[in-house]
């Protein structure tokens, strides 16, 4: 009998949502069961490139994010998305973002999954869909047509989850954050009209018509609370998930 094919979670929102707390009640939740947990975010910050098929062997969660801590997922967080004098456009943003996600798709998420390992990511596709758009210079269409968007569309995610919470509590959150990470999206005009494409009928038509369950958690509450809905529905996906 063939070997089941691994779980794909993206956690996806607007900046200051609650996706690092559901991915972070993720984890500990995995701990609990007992499972091998292997962060390729806290590999790439330490080794400074993207772990290679050996070194996760023998785990049955990966966590991962996008963008990467490596190569070009390192340029992305430290110069084009980083408030500064220099502008970016669009396009060549989520021409970057494109590629830099190829790149974990290739080395990590699709070995992974073909071991039947859960994948529990922070960001993904979804992201440059609702972003890159609003930041002018790329359609919709030219961004799904990007080589690395295409590709990882093909290999979308089983269940994408979208914390929803105000724009104002949002912005309150990313206020009181100890590290400050200066991008240029973390504005109230840009997050309102974010939030508006999250939470759009053709945003979960994009991504239900290939499959993936889409799933929106309101990340309102409590901290406990939150991480509380979040482990009650990963725990109802991976059940359904088992028994078809």
């Amino acid at each position: 009998m063939a070997k089941r094919r691994g779980t794909f979670i993206i956690v996806d929102g607007i900046d200051g949502s609650g996706k690092g707390t559901i991915v972070d009640a993720y984890v500990t939740w995995a701990q609990q069961q007992q499972l091998r947990v292997f962060d390729v975010r806290a590999f790439a910050k330490e080794h400074q490139r993207l772990p290679e098929p050996n070194e996760w062997q023998g785990s049955s969660v990966i966590v991962s994010a996008e963008p990467t801590h490596a190569g070009i997922g390192h340029v992305i967080r430290d110069e084009i998305v980083k408030e500064n004098a220099r502008h970016y456009s669009g396009l060549e943003t989520a021409m970057a973002f494109s590629l830099d996600r190829h790149i974990l798709y290739q080395k990590v998420i699709l070995p992974a999954l073909a071991k039947g390992i859960l994948i529990l990511q922070e960001r993904g596709v979804s992201s440059s869909i609702a972003y890159q758009p609003l930041q002018g210079n790329v359609t919709l269409q030219q961004l799904l047509k990007l080589e690395g968007n295409a590709f990882t569309l093909k290999h979308r995610p089983d269940l994408l989850i979208i914390p929803i919470c105000p724009v104002t509590v949002c912005l309150q959150r990313l206020s009181k954050r100890t590290k400050k990470d200066q991008a240029i999206f973390e504005k109230r005009a840009f997050l309102t009209k974010l939030d508006t494409r999250y939470r759009s009928a053709w945003f979960t038509k994009l991504f239900r018509s290939r499959g993936s369950r889409v799933e929106y958690l309101d990340t309102n509450d409590a901290l406990g609370q939150t991480q509380k809905y979040a482990v009650e529905s990963i725990n109802d996906f991976l059940t359904k998930k088992a028994f078809r």
